[in-house]
């Protein structure tokens, strides 16, 4: 048995956290620059307001309803989600986290359906008593038939945030209200042929043969088929390596400053650089990029791709290369309004094949990445850095932020004080 844990309207439940005062009151986080919608309190999904709208289309509305707007706080959001998996940690020996809100555990230790969902309701109880933050669990044999209870205990109150599919009864009661476009893997171009086929439920798709779902969807289809009939097999851990990873953002203003993009190009180094570590992985090219708005009629940009000749993952030498590189792309008095790193060519970071003339201490590199890495995680991720990184207090320049709540559990300065 599987369980996945499902944080409710999670970057909303965050800032309510620390606000209680907004609890059972219409609240949205906005996307980067205060632009859409990205989260969405159970009261305003009922005035029909949709994920991704733009907030200037809604701020009417917001105002006649009293609609409380945060800007992403992703700092905060990512500690509390910290916080929960090392919760879910305590009740299996095997989590695999799928994205900052969600998670699968191992329940197979569990003798049946009704002892699994003993310990879901424990995890659901300590999470909410510890962190605050409403969670939904799914238990069922395969990881996407969690997926669609999961849906079922978040939307159905009579489950009291715990679902289980556990008898063929079941099963195909859950599949046949759930709509095919809904199902975990299946995409919306999936979704465009199944319709066209005359399939439009979940149990729909799951009745018709494992030909059909492979001819039509291939072998990812196929995969989705065995899982909806109860055969497990995409197991925990079975999450490939990313073949890339980006970190792009787009600034509240055109940006003219060359040290100002420099920081928030360092930045964007710093981010994808940990995600490869994290991964255990390298990377031989990197792309940086930076462009002016799409509405200029002189439109400039800046593309390069950078070659390194040992594959790597560290953050110094990644940021050394792209500030020597845009310094000879530079164009002055340009407005870029968005940048991004884009690392390719990621392979395992175990048996590097090394260069003889390498003129790197690599050895000391590592030594020096792993002593920085072991900081920040003790003591908060800006605490140690290579310069430049944008600053905190400069961030403003860049980025629209002005709902921003503080970080009130990652940063001194941020934390509530009480006054008796």
């Amino acid at each position: 048995m599987y369980a996945l844990c499902d944080c409710n309207n999670f970057f909303v439940s965050c800032e309510r956290v620390f606000r209680p005062d907004l609890r059972d009151k219409p609240v949205v986080v906005l996307s980067g620059n205060d632009g859409c919608v990205v989260a969405r309190s159970n009261e305003v999904k009922r005035l029909g307001i949709k994920m991704g709208v733009p907030f200037y289309q809604i701020r009417q509305m917001a105002e006649q309803y009293g609609i409380v707007h945060f800007s992403s706080n992703f700092e905060l959001y990512g500690d509390i989600s910290s916080r929960i998996m090392t919760i879910l940690g305590k009740y299996t020996d095997e989590l695999q986290q799928c994205s900052v809100d969600e998670a699968y555990i191992d329940l197979s230790y569990c003798t049946d359906t009704e002892a699994a969902k003993a310990v879901a309701a424990r995890i659901k109880a300590e999470i909410q008593k510890s962190i605050g933050v409403p969670v939904s669990l799914g238990i069922a044999a395969t990881k996407t038939l969690c997926k669609v209870a999961t849906d079922y205990a978040k939307h159905y109150a009579g489950y009291k945030g715990v679902c289980s599919i556990s008898t063929e009864e079941q099963r195909r009661k859950a599949l046949s209200d759930y709509a095919i476009e809904d199902v975990w893997g299946i995409g919306r171009q999936s979704a465009a042929k199944l319709h066209k086929a005359g399939v439009t439920t979940a149990l729909e798709f799951a009745d018709h043969t494992e030909l059909f779902a492979s001819n039509l969807l291939n072998l990812p289809g196929a995969n989705t088929w065995r899982e909806l009939n109860g055969h497990d097999c995409i197991a925990l851990g079975d999450s490939p390596e990313k073949a890339s990873i980006t970190c792009s953002r787009t600034f509240a203003h055109g940006v003219t400053d060359r040290t100002l993009l420099e920081q928030a190009l360092s930045e964007f180094c710093a981010k994808v650089a940990e995600k490869l570590r994290r991964q255990q992985s390298v990377c031989q090219e990197m792309m940086v990029f930076a462009d002016t708005s799409r509405f200029l009629e002189n439109r400039q940009t800046i593309y390069i791709t950078l070659h390194f000749p040992i594959p790597t993952d560290n953050t110094q030498e990644m940021t050394l290369a792209m500030l020597r590189a845009l310094r000879q792309r530079w164009q002055p008095n340009t407005p870029y309004k968005r940048a991004g790193v884009v690392l390719l060519s990621i392979s395992p970071g175990k048996g590097v094949q090394q260069l003889l003339f390498d003129d790197r201490d690599r050895q000391r590199d590592t030594q020096l990445q792993k002593t920085i890495d072991r900081i920040n995680s003790r003591t908060g991720k800006r605490t140690i850095g290579f310069m430049p990184q944008v600053d905190v207090k400069k961030a403003s320049e860049l980025y629209s932020i002005g709902a921003k709540s503080p970080a009130y559990s990652t940063r001194i300065s941020d934390i509530i004080t009480l006054h008796c």
